[in-house]
């Protein structure tokens, strides 16, 4: 039974006020199976090695996307014009960190038994991060796109490393300290 199936079903014994049958319709055709939440984090230098290796695509829709330190690098010198929260409010912070930022996701959920390694890693954006979610490629009627080129895009790597080179106050923000660490261990 299809999962529209079984929610119509349900329907009809609710409304025939039989709820036993409800039930035994989902527990039968569309049971509820809660999936564990994982809190499994990629290092800076992790995501950086994968940003690097998928050229700063996202695997999901082939846009380029962005070094995560770029943008809070943006935020502290442009800070009425680009402006970021700390807990990511979407009144108080810019959408570039959700649109254009990288971040790594695991392509097979680690809820459905993916594994958290770099062979299960890619680049995406946190928009298409967040709606992934816990679902499957098929499941939501997406498909992997290659990777690109980091000759070709770089994320802004390079800028980061030229500007942080030259602005060296830039590293006492800790977010870009900790990336800037990073960046130079990837060498690109």
């Amino acid at each position: 039974m299809k999962s529209i199936d079984a929610i119509a079903q349900v329907c009809r014994s609710l409304s025939e006020n039989i709820p036993d049958v409800a039930i035994s319709t989902l527990r039968e055709n569309y049971p509820f199976n809660p999936k564990p939440h994982s809190k499994a984090h990629c290092t800076p230098l992790e995501s950086t090695l994968v940003f690097i290796h998928d050229g700063f695509i996202d695997r999901y829709s082939g846009e380029k996307l962005v070094f995560p330190p770029v943008l809070p690098l943006i935020s502290s010198v442009l800070p009425k014009e680009f402006p970021f929260h700390p807990n990511w409010k979407s009144d108080v912070t810019h959408p570039a960190y959700w649109e254009v930022g990288a971040t790594i996701d695991h392509l097979q959920p680690l809820a459905l038994g993916g594994k958290h390694d770099k062979s299960n890693w890619l680049t995406t954006s946190m928009a298409h991060n967040f709606s992934k979610q816990t679902w499957t490629l098929e499941q939501l009627g997406w498909r992997l796109h290659d990777p690109g080129d980091i000759k070709q895009w770089d994320g802004l790597l390079g800028w980061f490393l030229e500007y942080t080179a030259a602005h060296p106050e830039a590293l006492k923000i800790r977010t870009v300290k900790t990336w800037h660490s990073a960046a130079k261990q990837a060498k690109i």
